[in-house]
């Protein structure tokens, strides 16, 4: 038996947190924490879990889906266990450090009234620290699945009391390869277990995995994108190259209605060296990304929610799960690799009903993949321009057919032209310029650096030699060296080497 439930609505005025049968001691706390309607996602997961179904759950971030596993596991928990033991009675597994943590804050918030015992086991943390955690009882257990791995396999794990294991982002989890940790992980348990999965989707390889984890389940989809972001204002700024983009952010970056901004670059690599190159312009910047030790990344998020850090620069797996008010700008300084992952992106601002605003920047032949992400969130990005920024080319519409080789590297690529479909620097008169880290083309001249179409041009001091060319040796193979042949003499086709130069011919001496 399944549920389908597509909705954007609020829950109906009649179910509030008081109708859902929680215990006495974790509504108080709800309430406490201001909040007394569930949003839709809690307001119909929280029964079945109740009701002791297994759930599978679809819901974006922001939508609340935390406390709609976490409310009915202390619900479970208010009641004595069945089982006598030290190990936990709920695991949580998530794909990220800071995705734990928010669980685990949000455990202990809604539990403060019982008594409770939250533990995390996160990679990056000391392992005696971890060990003499786990050497004490423990209600909800929250782990990544690599270092739990690492304590079921050193037997410092007791699950012979667990009532309830949670999936939390299941789709990140196997993107990021932990699809057969999340299995050994989920045969460690009792067959007895309840089991909740909550995904971005529940189509595919998270279809699969669901068949083979979760009894008879229950299916909740919630998808509430739009509605989402009514108060987040979505830019788009075209950029014709890094510098272009790097003066962009700057100027985002000294707007006095910034409070605190949240930038996103493609890579562990680029996040350290944008943070570097901006705390070198006066900008209060840190780094967070993968990488980094558990203390540091705890240390800068401390900093971040302190306000002492005002732009922080992550990837996309280090900022899921980031929480905090102060984030008023998301900025894109690399868009997404997937389109789901833009809604996680700008889902870190305009937090707690705030208003938030979000910058993406993207180079002409970024089209095709802004028309995804546009796709996938139900609106279009509108374009903005900075006065005396505004991009050398003239944005496209569509994108323009296939282009033949790899696209440059980072930052270095040029925006195509809007009528022959290949890479221009500015355009003057009809006449194309290259730029630096361009790709040569057939049709341009040979400047400095270029690297020179092979087909037609004649040898030249230190090419291989190729099928039509002449030989370079006396034809001697028998293994003994033979005298060299005098240098074929060539066409200077890009610059002169000095001395030597006479109508365009080199003698190939000093």
């Amino acid at each position: 038996m399944s549920i389908e439930n597509a909705t954007t609505a609020t829950p109906e005025a009649a179910v509030t947190f008081a109708t859902l049968g929680l215990n006495p001691a974790i509504l108080k706390a709800v309430e406490e924490s201001g909040y007394t309607v569930p949003t839709p996602i809690q307001a119909q997961a929280i029964p079945e879990v109740l009701a002791g179904h297994d759930l599978m759950a679809s819901a974006q971030t922001g939508t609340g889906k935390t406390a709609a596993f976490i409310l009915p596991a202390l619900n479970r928990i208010a009641e004595p266990a069945t089982v006598r033991s030290k190990g936990p009675r709920v695991l949580v597994l998530t794909p990220t450090r800071e995705l734990a943590q928010q669980v685990t804050d949000q455990a202990a918030k809604y539990g403060k009234n019982m008594r409770l015992k939250v533990v995390s086991i996160l990679g990056g943390m000391p392992y005696p620290l971890q060990n003499k955690l786990l050497s004490n009882p423990v209600d909800i257990l929250v782990a990544t699945p690599g270092r739990l791995i690492d304590h079921i396999e050193r037997g410092r794990i007791d699950f012979s009391r667990l009532e309830m294991l949670v999936l939390d982002e299941a789709d990140r989890m196997l993107d990021m390869g932990f699809i057969d940790d999340v299995e050994r992980i989920a045969a460690a348990t009792p067959a007895t277990r309840q089991t909740l999965l909550f995904s971005a989707t529940l189509e595919g390889v998270i279809g699969g995995l669901a068949a083979r984890l979760l009894k008879t389940p229950k299916r909740i989809s919630v998808t509430a994108t739009k509605a989402k972001h009514e108060n987040i204002e979505q830019r788009l700024m075209y950029v014709d190259d890094m510098a272009h983009k790097n003066r962009l952010l700057d100027h985002l970056l000294r707007d006095t209605e910034l409070n605190q901004a949240l930038v996103f670059t493609a890579t562990k690599r680029d996040a350290d060296s944008l943070a570097d190159g901006l705390a070198a312009q006066g900008h209060s910047a840190a780094a967070l990304h993968g990488d980094m030790s558990q203390r540091e990344r705890n240390r800068t998020l401390t900093n971040l929610r302190r306000g002492q850090v005002r732009v922080l620069v992550a990837t996309d797996v280090a900022a899921r799960g980031i929480d905090v008010a102060g984030i008023t700008h998301v900025i894109n300084f690399d868009l997404p690799k997937f389109a789901e992952d833009y809604v996680h992106r700008i889902g870190r601002t305009g937090r707690g009903g705030a208003s938030g605003i979000a910058v993406s920047f993207a180079s002409n032949r970024d089209a095709l993949h802004l028309k995804k992400i546009e796709r996938y969130t139900g609106q279009n990005i509108a374009a903005h321009t900075v006065v005396g920024m505004e991009p050398k080319f003239k944005p496209r519409s569509q994108p323009s057919g296939p282009r033949s080789g790899k696209p440059s590297g980072f930052g270095r690529h040029t925006a195509p032209d809007s009528r022959h479909g290949q890479p221009q620097g500015q355009r003057r008169e009809g006449q194309s310029h290259n730029r630096f880290g361009d790709q040569p083309r057939f049709s341009d001249k040979p400047r400095f650096g270029d690297q020179q179409p092979r087909f037609s041009d004649k040898p030249r001091f230190g090419d291989q030699p190729r099928f039509s060319d002449k030989p370079r040796s006396n034809g001697n193979v028998n293994g003994n060296r033979a005298a060299p042949a005098a240098a074929p003499r060539r066409q200077s086709t890009t610059f002169s080497l000095g001395r030597g130069h006479n109508g365009g011919n080199t003698n190939g001496n000093r």
